[in-house]
C-alpha cells in the first residue's frame, strides 16, 4: 500500500493552477498523477474533457445491488501569490512539525488522498469489496467549476445510478471535533464600474464641475448595509430558510470563545446582524461584501487627477432558499436607484452558486424519501467518527460555498455527505498553506470505516 503523506508530496510538486495559462504542464502533471494512483487500485480511468481542464471519471463497478458512492475532490490549486511569504517554497512540499506545507496541500489534494489512501486501504483488505465507486475530479473547482454543470448534463444518467456523494472539501471547527457539513452558502458575484468623464482630468483644471466616480461609488456602496449590519436591499431576506432549533441546538454543542475568535482576525468588535452572535451569523445568515475596490491613481506619491471610472468587486454569500439571478437583480435595482444620476453604471457578471442544505436522518425535517444508503452513510459515519476521534460529529452548515454541490443535486438528485478534513489555520487560498498530518491520518481511517459500513448492506 502506498506511503499517502510521501503520495501528497509528491501530488503538491505539480504546479496544477488552473487559472493560470503557463501552468499547463503542472495541471496535466496533476492529473495524470491522480489517474495513475487510481488506475493502480484497479479503477478505469478515463479524462473526459472540457472546454478548459478534464474531469477525471475513474469507475469500479460490482453487482447492480451493491451501494454506488460518488467520491468528489478537485486537482487544481489557487495561485501561490504572494511568492514571498512563503517560509518555503509552495511548490516544494516540506514538513515541519505534523504539519506539510505547499499550495494545495489542505485545499484539496491532501483531503482527497485521504479518500483515495482510504478506498486502498479496503480493497487491499478485501478486493471483493461489495462497493461500487466513482471518483470525480475535477481542475476547474478553483475558478468556479466553469465546465462542471455541463459535465453532469452529460452523464445525469450514468451518476443518477449513485446512492449519495461524497467529499472532503469543507472544515473542521478544530483538530478535535469533526463536523458532517449539511448546509453551504451559494453565491453571487458581479463588478460595479462608475463611469464619469470620458478620459482622466487635472483636478485643478476641472475639479469641483463634476461628480467624482470614487466619491460616487463610496456613496452608493455606504447605501447597501444599514448601521446595525443587515444587507440595505429590499427583499433580500425575503426566502430565507428559518433556522430550525435542532441547527441552533448542535452549534451551542460547538461552544465558540467570541474574544479568542476576534484575537484570531485580528479585529477590535464584532459586527453583525442584530440578533445573531458571530458563529451563527457565518453559518446562518447571508452577506453583501465588498471584495475589491478602486479607481484612479495608484502608484507612489501623487498624482492630482479626477478620475473617469472606479470599480467595486461585490459578492453575496446566500443562504438556503435565496436564488442567485434573483438576488443580484435586486442588488442591482437597489445600485441603479440610489445612483448618482451624472454618472453612468456599468456592471460585469462574474459566476454564481446556488446554496444547499441536506438534513441528517432522525431530525425532525428530514425528507420522508430520503435515500436508505444516504442515511445509512450519515450513520456509518456517526459511529466512525465517534470511535476514530473520541467524540461524535456535529451536523452544521457552513460558512463557505462549494456551488458544485447544489449542480449536482440539481442535474442528478444526490445528496452529499460532507466530511470536513482542513482547519482554520491551514490557511487555505493564503501563503504558507499546510496539512494537519494526524487530520489526515485519522481522516483516512474514518473514511474507511464509513465505506465499510455502506458497502455492509445491498440496496
Amino acid at each position: 500500500m502506498f506511503d499517502p503523506v510521501e503520495k501528497l508530496k509528491e501530488y503538491i510538486r505539480h504546479a496544477s493552477i488552473s487559472t493560470d495559462p503557463s501552468a499547463r504542464e503542472g495541471m496535466r502533471g496533476a492529473r495524470e498523477f491522480v489517474s495513475g494512483l487510481l488506475g493502480g487500485l484497479g479503477f478505469a480511468v478515463e479524462a473526459v474533457p472540457t472546454a478548459l481542464h478534464p474531469v477525471i471519471w475513474a469507475q469500479r463497478g460490482g453487482d447492480p445491488s451493491w451501494p454506488h458512492v460518488v467520491i468528489y475532490g478537485h486537482y487544481d490549486v489557487q495561485p501561490a501569490d504572494p511568492l514571498n511569504l512563503w517560509q518555503t517554497p509552495p511548490f516544494e512540499p516540506t514538513i515541519r512539525g505534523n504539519r506539510l506545507y505547499g499550495r494545495g496541500a489542505a485545499d484539496n489534494k491532501g483531503p482527497l488522498l485521504a479518500n483515495i489512501a482510504a478506498v486502498a486501504q479496503l480493497l487491499e483488505k478485501d478486493p471483493r469489496l461489495p462497493l461500487r465507486i466513482t471518483f470525480l475530479i475535477e481542475g476547474e473547482e478553483e475558478m468556479g467549476s466553469p465546465s462542471f454543470p455541463a459535465f453532469l448534463e452529460k452523464y445525469q444518467d450514468k451518476l443518477r445510478e449513485a446512492d449519495f456523494v461524497f467529499l472532503s472539501d469543507t472544515a473542521l471547527p478544530n483538530e478535535q471535533q469533526v463536523v458532517i457539513t449539511c448546509g453551504l452558502r451559494g453565491l453571487t458575484l458581479f463588478d460595479l464600474h462608475v463611469i464619469g468623464a470620458k478620459g482622466d482630468l487635472h483636478s485643478g483644471l476641472h475639479g469641483g464641475v463634476m461628480r467624482n466616480p470614487i466619491q460616487a461609488l463610496a456613496e452608493i456602496c455606504a447605501t447597501l448595509h444599514t448601521p446595525d449590519g443587515r444587507v440595505n436591499v429590499p427583499g433580500f431576506y425575503d426566502d430565507v430558510r428559518e433556522v430550525e432549533p435542532w441547527e441552533r441546538a448542535e452549534l451551542a454543542k460547538l461552544g465558540g470563545d467570541a474574544a479568542a475568535y476576534a484575537k484570531f482576525l485580528g479585529i477590535e468588535a464584532f459586527h453583525t446582524p442584530p440578533g445573531y452572535t458571530p458563529f451563527e451569523a457565518i453559518r446562518f445568515q447571508p452577506t453583501l461584501e465588498f471584495n475589491g475596490i478602486g479607481g484612479g491613481y495608484q502608484g507612489e506619491g501623487t498624482k492630482t487627477v479626477i478620475p473617469s471610472r472606479a470599480f467595486a468587486k461585490i459578492s453575496c454569500r446566500l443562504v438556503p432558499n435565496q436564488q442567485p439571478a434573483r438576488i443580484k437583480e435586486l442588488v442591482i435595482a437597489a445600485i441603479r436607484a440610489r445612483a448618482p444620476q451624472d454618472v453612468k453604471l456599468e456592471f460585469v457578471d462574474q459566476h454564481q452558486g446556488d446554496p444547499y442544505i441536506v438534513v441528517p436522518p432522525g431530525r425532525p425535517n428530514t425528507p420522508p424519501d430520503q435515500s436508505p444508503v444516504l442515511a445509512r452513510a450519515f450513520r456509518a459515519a456517526d459511529a466512525a467518527v465517534t470511535e476514530v476521534w473520541g467524540r461524535p460529529p456535529l451536523y452544521l452548515r457552513e460558512g463557505g460555498s462549494v456551488p458544485i454541490i447544489a449542480d449536482i443535486k440539481r442535474v442528478t438528485g444526490l445528496d452529499s455527505v460532507m466530511f470536513g478534513l482542513f482547519l482554520p489555520e491551514d490557511n487555505l487560498h493564503a501563503p504558507n498553506e499546510s496539512f494537519n498530518l494526524d487530520v489526515m491520518r485519522k481522516g483516512s481511517e474514518t473514511i474507511a470505516k464509513i465505506l465499510a459500513a455502506v458497502a455492509a448492506g445491498r440496496r
